[in-house]
């Protein structure tokens, strides 16, 4: 029997390796896709993954990707929409350029994406899981484009579960609390991460493979009765007051 196929954008670090790699233990052939070539070639090596080198953010890729997914694979079962950028920045402060290229990826490459892969996941009856971001359920300081594309996503989610689910396809969301990855160990002041464990009330930083879990789960035949859920995996960070003074000041 074709092993299921999933496809993870923004798959050459971070979340989204650590989300292929947990979909290759459980016999998924998997799918990474990144515009870092450097990064994507060393991941598609360390995991055995098959690597697409493309930028989301570009709308005429969406169709490549799909021509290329049915020309190799002939399926589609799991999609994450897992690829975007940040850029923060005072309000007053964010102009076109930055607006246009935040929301590019983080959500018009995210939409046309799906709405390009669509038709191999009603073949599939498939799942989409987009990652969104804490960012998107709260506002906090210097996300005003950022977290603006992130609440974005977390609607269109819901936007496809509720269009898409007569086809049997399942649309859920997870946004992130802080993660502990090399980018934000590295850009975090010891004040900041300090704050942040103040804030959160299980007092830590998730881990990449603790938003893998999640992710795939959705993905999973043990959630086939859950779609249009936004899910934060936040260690209670939502639910907690507002924003960090470290942060404000």
């Amino acid at each position: 029997m074709t092993n299921p196929v999933a496809l993870v954008t923004g798959g050459a670090r971070g979340i989204g390796m650590a989300t292929a790699k947990l979909f290759m233990e459980n016999d998924y052939d998997v799918i990474i896709l990144d515009r870092d070539e450097p990064a994507l070639i060393e991941a598609a090596a360390e995991l055995g993954a098959k690597a697409y080198l493309y930028d989301i953010s570009f709308i005429e890729n969406s169709a490549k990707v799909a021509d290329q997914i049915r020309a190799e694979f002939g399926r589609l079962d799991a999609l994450v929409n897992n690829a975007g950028v940040a850029d923060f920045g005072p309000i007053e402060e964010c102009d076109e350029k930055l607006w246009r290229k935040i929301m590019n990826t983080n959500l018009d490459g995210l939409f046309y994406l799906s709405q390009a892969l669509t038709p191999l996941l009603k073949e599939s009856s498939g799942a989409i899981v987009n990652v969104a971001s804490i960012s998107g359920l709260r506002a906090s300081t210097l996300r005003v484009a950022y977290g603006t594309s992130k609440a974005a996503v977390a609607h269109l989610t819901k936007q496809q579960a509720c269009e898409l689910g007569e086809y049997g396809i399942r649309a859920n969301c997870v946004a992130p609390g802080p993660v502990k990855t090399k980018l934000s160990v590295a850009v975090h002041s010891p004040e900041i991460i300090k704050a942040y464990h103040d804030s959160i009330p299980l007092n830590r930083y998730g881990s990449e493979r603790e938003l893998a879990e999640v992710i795939y789960f959705l993905c999973s035949p043990k959630a086939s009765f859950v779609s249009g859920q936004v899910i934060a995996v936040d260690g209670g960070f939502e639910a907690t007051g507002v924003g960090l003074p470290a942060l404000r000041d």
